[in-house]
């Protein structure tokens, strides 16, 4: 600002300068009062119809949240069972625990187990015979130890009442927060949506209630949690009470369960599975549990895994068969592109031990029944999703995008290439927020250099 205003005053004296020397002698005052020889040549600028009148910091791609605090209840709550509990070593378990969850991958399928047997023992079976060692019978015990060695062995968790408060410590944060995220994109792009029932499958703590609930409020009407872990359900209704003396729920009609309801016919307005179907045992279960999930939806469908290679692959065989079922009830395959959306974003939350803050990094796929016009979609202006952080340069930003037809794009986004109002809404955006996808022929230029 300080340099604009130097570079009016310096305009302002040279036109002063200019002017007749018996004008210059009567104008004694400061220059920049001089209005009738120093008027502004800039045109009033147009914002573009994609901006709908928001400032570019807020524009309507933006759907990145600042940093989440736990609500005042679910806080409190969880550090009166962490003292209610007094287990040792709590803050090293936990890390264990978070790290395991991390790393955690999908149980190998017995289709995979054979064809990487089959190709271990062609590889082996030619070696020997080349070496003429005699050896062939020991090949099926060498295989079936390299198996045994190589491949990862998935174990269920089953969480009592111990387990369930350190991985309260380890992951009560992280979940609401990437839960919250999640639902916030809907509530960007579909204003109007009120959902009056909530399914929480693999519900756990109880994150995903105390999300849909800060995002909507009273307009939920019913709550219904299922997870096969009898301490985690007894648990998430302790949260629920805030850690008072008084059974009395922060938040009313929560219904606990172990299982699905009966009625095939009973659907919720907002499903949601969020770091349940990695608990699966089989991609046969994961698909089946999709299924179910999707027979119950109403409205949306959320979806949420770790932002780890497994968790979005777990996410793409939900989508695979979500979009097998479009296909078989003749639905036209553009409707379904702009339905499905499924990135990875890193995310800040705030866990309840200490004031400190902690990166999420996970994996969503929202899902909804009917096509939905997002704001800003209106105008004709094609939006991408930023898969990757955003790297603010000098004059220019380094963007990658993923489009709506599945292409990734690198751009350099400069002010002179793409247009002033383009540049700002670049700098504005953070991964995970939506961008409009900018076609010019110099996308693949260097940008300028200072």
């Amino acid at each position: 600002m300080s340099a604009l205003w130097n570079r009016l005053v310096r305009v302002c004296w040279r036109r002063r300068a200019a002017l007749p020397s018996g004008d210059a002698q009567r104008w004694s005052g400061p220059p920049w009062t001089l209005t009738e020889q120093c008027k502004s040549a800039a045109a009033a600028l147009v914002q573009p119809e994609f901006l709908r009148g928001s400032p570019h910091r807020k524009h309507p791609g933006v759907t990145t949240l600042k940093t989440i605090r736990l609500p005042d209840g679910l806080q409190r709550g969880a550090l009166t069972a962490i003292h209610k509990s007094e287990l040792k070593d709590l803050s090293e378990r936990s890390r264990r625990l978070k790290n395991y969850l991390w790393s955690r991958k999908r149980a190998a399928e017995a289709p995979q187990l054979r064809e990487k047997a089959v190709e271990l023992e062609e590889r082996w079976m030619a070696e020997e015979k080349q070496r003429q060692s005699g050896e062939l019978h020991l090949l099926q015990s060498r295989v079936l130890f390299e198996l045994r060695k190589t491949t990862y062995h998935w174990t269920p968790l089953r969480y009592d009442a111990e387990l369930g408060v350190v991985f309260m410590a380890a992951r009560l944060a992280g979940g609401y927060a990437a839960v919250m995220r999640a639902l916030n994109e809907i509530k960007k792009r579909d204003p109007l949506f009120a959902p009056r029932s909530l399914l929480d499958f693999g519900s756990g703590l109880g994150t995903a209630l105390w999300a849909s609930h800060t995002h909507w409020g009273d307009a939920l009407k019913e709550y219904v949690c299922v997870d096969a872990s009898g301490a985690m359900n007894r648990l998430a209704e302790q949260l629920l009470t805030g850690g008072g003396d008084t059974d009395t729920p922060l938040v009313k009609h929560v219904y606990f369960r172990q299982f699905f309801p009966v009625s095939p016919k009973v659907q919720s307005d907002l499903v949601v599975a969020a770091f349940s179907l990695s608990e699966l045992a089989s991609q046969k279960e994961r698909e089946d549990t999709v299924l179910t999930l999707w027979r119950k939806t109403n409205s949306y469908l959320v979806l949420v895994e770790n932002g780890t290679k497994e968790g979005h692959q777990i996410l793409m065989e939900a989508r695979d068969v979500l979009l097998k079922v479009w296909l078989k009830m003749n639905k036209m395959l553009a409707s379904i592109a702009c339905q499905l959306q499924c990135k990875q974003n890193l995310y800040l939350s705030c866990p309840p031990q200490n004031a400190d803050w902690e990166e999420e990094r996970f994996s969503y796929l929202i899902v909804s029944r009917e096509a939905r016009e997002a704001p800003g979609e209106r105008e004709g202006v094609e939006w991408g999703r930023l898969t990757a952080p955003v790297h603010r340069r000098t004059r220019h930003v380094q963007c990658q995008i993923c489009c709506s037809s599945g292409e990734l794009k690198q751009l350099a986004v400069t002010a002179r290439q793409h247009g002033r109002d383009a540049y700002r809404c670049a700098r504005s955006s953070n991964w995970g927020d939506r961008l409009p996808i900018i076609n010019t022929e110099e996308d693949d230029a260097p940008p300028d250099q200072p």
